[in-house]
C-alpha cells in the first residue's frame, strides 16, 4: 500500500476587503506615508541639519580667519593699506634669525610653574570636597568665581593690588611688616606675582574638571574601599587617581597651551614691560605699534605650531588609556 502526497492547498491568506465608494468604484489603496528610503535618508540627514549652525559658525570664526593668518603671513601687508605683496618666507626667515624673539618664552616658564601649582590645588580641594562636607556647595562657588571674571578688569585689579603702597602693602602693614619692595618693579618679582595672579583665576577651571570627573566614580567603589577600611589617601590613589587620569591629561595640555599664550593679566599690568612680555604681546605689538601684519600673522603661525607639536608629543607619550573600575 503506497501512501499518496498530499496535494491539498495552502490556506488562502487573508486579505483586506475592497474599498467601494458612493458611485460603486473601487478605491485605490493610498501608499503609506513614509516609505522606508525617505526615513533612511531623513535619518541620514537629521544630524547634519542640527550641525548645520554649529559648523557655519566654526568655519566663518575659526578656519577662515586662521587660513587668513597664513595668507598674510607670506605678504608684508601692514595691516591699513590694501597691498599686499607677496614676499614668501621673508618673515619666518626673520623669525628664526633674531633669537631675541623666542626669549620670551623664558616668561613662560613662571605661569608653566604656576600652572603646576594650580593642578595641584584644584585637584586637592576637587578630591575633598567630592565627599560629603559642611558647605561644600560654598567653597565650590568661592573657588569658581574668579574664573568668571574678566580678565581685563582682574588685571586692573591686581595692578592696584600690587602697586606701590596699594591694597598689599597695607594689609602687610597690619601685621607689621614693613615694605618698600616695588612688586612689578623687577623682572623676578613682576612674573612671580603675575604669575600668582593666573594661579588665583584659573585654578576654578581646573577644581570644575577634576570635580566632574570624580563625581562620575560610582559610589558603590567607596563603600566598597571603607568597607575594607581604606583610608582617604587610600581612596585617592587607588580609586580616584586612575579614574581623573584622562582629564589630568586634559589639564595639562591645557596648562603647556596656555603658558605658551599669556596675554592679558601681562598686557594690562606691566605692558610686556620689566622683562614680562610674552610671545603673544609681542606678536601683537608687531601688529599694532610697529604695523608690520605679515610678520605677526608669522608669530602667530609659529606659536599655533608649537602648540601643536607639543600637544602632539605629549599625546604619544601619554596616550589616553581606557579606564575601567567597575
Amino acid at each position: 500500500m503506497t501512501r499518496t502526497a498530499s496535494t491539498a492547498s495552502p490556506p488562502p491568506v487573508a486579505t483586506e476587503p475592497a474599498r467601494i465608494d458612493k458611485r460603486g468604484f473601487r478605491r485605490r489603496r493610498r501608499p503609506p506615508a513614509g516609505s522606508p528610503r525617505s526615513g533612511r535618508l531623513l535619518r541620514g540627514i537629521t544630524p547634519w541639519l542640527f550641525l548645520l549652525v554649529p559648523l557655519v559658525l566654526l568655519v566663518t570664526f575659526t578656519y577662515v580667519p586662521v587660513g587668513n593668518m597664513i595668507y598674510y603671513s607670506f605678504t608684508d601687508w601692514d595691516g591699513v593699506s590694501p597691498d599686499r605683496d607677496y614676499v614668501g618666507t621673508d618673515n619666518y626667515t626673520e623669525i628664526f634669525t633674531r633669537p631675541e624673539l623666542f626669549r620670551v618664552f623664558a616668561v613662560s616658564l613662571y605661569y608653566l610653574a604656576a600652572s603646576a601649582v594650580q593642578i595641584v590645588i584644584a585637584l586637592y580641594f576637587a578630591t575633598v570636597l567630592s565627599f560629603d562636607l559642611r558647605f561644600r556647595n560654598l567653597f565650590k562657588g568661592i573657588l569658581f568665581f574668579p574664573y568668571l571674571i574678566n580678565g581685563v578688569a582682574i588685571g586692573f585689579v591686581f595692578l592696584y593690588f600690587f602697586q606701590d603702597g596699594g591694597t598689599l602693602d597695607s594689609v602687610l602693614s597690619w601685621f607689621g611688616v614693613g615694605t618698600d619692595h616695588a612688586w612689578l618693579g623687577t623682572p623676578e618679582s613682576a612674573n612671580t606675582s603675575m604669575a600668582g595672579v593666573s594661579v588665583w583665576r584659573f585654578t576654578g577651571l581646573n577644581f570644575v574638571l577634576f570635580l566632574g570627573a570624580v563625581q562620575s566614580i560610582p559610589g558603590e567603589l567607596y563603600e566598597a574601599a571603607q568597607l575594607d577600611g581604606a583610608s582617604r589617601w587610600q581612596q585617592f590613589r587607588h580609586i580616584i587617581a586612575p579614574s581623573i587620569r584622562p582629564v589630568l591629561s586634559l589639564s595639562v595640555i591645557l596648562a603647556i597651551s596656555g603658558s605658551l599664550s599669556v596675554f592679558e593679566i601681562p598686557y594690562i599690568m606691566t605692558g610686556g614691560a620689566t622683562e614680562t612680555s610674552t610671545f603673544v604681546i609681542q606678536t601683537v605689538k608687531f601688529a599694532f605699534q610697529f604695523n608690520k601684519t605679515g610678520l605677526a600673522s608669522a608669530c602667530a603661525v609659529v606659536l599655533l605650531a608649537i602648540i601643536l607639536v607639543i600637544t602632539w608629543i605629549q599625546r604619544r607619550l601619554v596616550p589616553d588609556e581606557k579606564v575601567d573600575l567597575v
